[in-house]
């Protein structure tokens, strides 16, 4: 079949090596680049900031609190310092990467008792209204983004693999399981409930196919933008870049258009499951490894920071007060999931990852998905699929009550998720 490449790029000469522009494309090509310093510098498929919506945050931190949040939770290790510099009433907040000089201006607040409440579409604890007999969640609003997409996509998204035979083992359709029946049980409570997805079908519009330029131009873009007339590229090279951009971040901002714009839930659980390396290498030797922890956004490094809509993301999270929420649901949620699961914390010895809160099952990170859903937002990673154990209860199934599997008396996976998950929320949101 004939690819993207081929037939939307007439000017493409094939060599042995790949696909290369000639002379004539890339002169074409470069006389439509703006100057690199009036440029933003995006990630992949990101759309310049609207800095002018930092706007409505102005007053509505005192510098104590902000930089607090920084140190913190958003930017230990002061990784923030080439892009925001601190002033006494004000921060200066570079708007483009390249460009030095530029920037927005955000206010603080002269004292706490003067701050203006920031604006957001979700609630705070105290401002949900109380729950009702036999209906204790009723008024919460909640997301359940049930990680990955499964189905036919499970080996595009390298979150597959076979036990001992029978069909394959795959998170993103062991997610959506537990999202279904956690959505059965919070409607129950009196929730609001919204699935990101409710079967094995992106949210994207996007297709791998519709992605192939992009992924060209980022493989043979520099960050003048202009093309590499020198790169040979082959396409399952292009192909390759194409479907990580698909499912790993089209698919994440089709899911945040969904959140932000449709949905403006109070509290949004990301559902996955673990995994972790093979013994050997080798996928018939199982890991031993089994444990859980829950993240929260947070920990962004020096060059992450670098990009102006990571930059803009982050400032939207901190100055709405996302930490707050997500620090107190998250410790809400791991005395319950951890009894239910009875497993280890996960602790991190990688610099993309900062301790937060006190539990040791607490963690800060970056991800797409709890950078650019602007609520609160849980990210839930008990169990590791790649366990053996932990892969005989999947092969088990959903049941009700108990059974032994592996050698234990046990509740099946997807309710002993589930379980956990329940006893948190009432823990938390029966406070109010």
């Amino acid at each position: 079949m004939m690819g993207w490449w081929q037939r939307h790029s007439p000017v493409l000469a094939q060599s042995r090596s790949g696909w290369k522009f000639p002379a004539i494309g890339a002169l074409l090509f470069a006389g439509l680049v703006l100057p690199a310093w009036l440029q933003a510098k995006l990630t992949s498929l990101g759309q310049p900031p609207p800095w002018t919506q930092l706007e409505q945050f102005q007053n509505t931190i005192t510098a104590e609190q902000f930089l607090k949040l920084l140190d913190e939770i958003y930017a230990p290790g002061n990784s923030y310092s080439p892009w925001i510099r601190v002033e006494n009433h004000q921060a200066r907040i570079r708007l483009k990467a390249e460009r030095e000089g530029e920037g927005f201006i955000l206010k603080f607040a002269s004292s706490s008792q003067s701050t203006l409440t920031p604006p957001r579409y979700w609630r705070l604890l105290e401002a949900l209204p109380p729950g009702e007999n036999g209906k204790p969640l009723a008024g919460l609003r909640i997301a359940l983004d049930p990680g990955h997409i499964g189905g036919p996509y499970g080996s595009m998204e390298q979150r597959s693999f076979y036990y001992e035979g029978g069909a394959p083992i795959q998170e993103g359709d062991m997610t959506l399981k537990v999202a279904l029946h956690l959505e059965q049980r919070l409607v129950s409570m009196g929730a609001k409930v919204w699935l990101t997805r409710s079967e094995a079908v992106p949210a994207t519009k996007e297709t791998v196919e519709s992605l192939m330029p992009a992924a060209y131009k980022k493989l043979t873009g520099n960050k003048e933008g202009r093309g590499n007339t020198n790169i040979q590229l082959q396409p399952r090279k292009i192909r390759s870049l194409s479907e990580l951009l698909f499912y790993r971040v089209s698919e994440i901002r089709a899911r945040a258009d969904r959140i932000n714009q449709q949905f403006q839930p109070d509290l949004v659980l990301a559902l996955h499951f673990n995994a972790s390396s093979w013994i050997n290498g080798e996928k018939s030797n199982y890991s031993r490894e089994n444990h859980f922890h829950i993240l929260v956004n947070g920990a962004y490094s020096r060059e992450e920071l670098s990009y102006d809509d990571v930059r803009f993301e982050m400032l939207v999270k901190l100055l709405s007060g996302t930490a707050q929420a997500e620090i107190a649901v998250g410790e809400a949620l791991i005395p319950t999931m951890a009894a239910a699961n009875g497993l280890p914390p996960f602790i991190y010895h990688t610099p993309n990852a900062a301790k937060v809160g006190v539990s040791p099952y607490l963690w800060a990170r970056n991800l797409l998905a709890n950078r650019l859903y602007q609520c609160p937002v849980i990210y839930l990673e008990p169990y590791v699929l790649n366990n053996r154990e932990v892969a005989q209860r999947v092969r088990a199934g959903d049941y009700e009550g108990w059974r032994e599997v592996a050698g234990v008396r046990r509740r099946s996976l997807v309710k002993e998720y589930a379980d956990g998950v329940i006893e948190g929320l009432l823990d938390y949101y029966g406070r109010q």
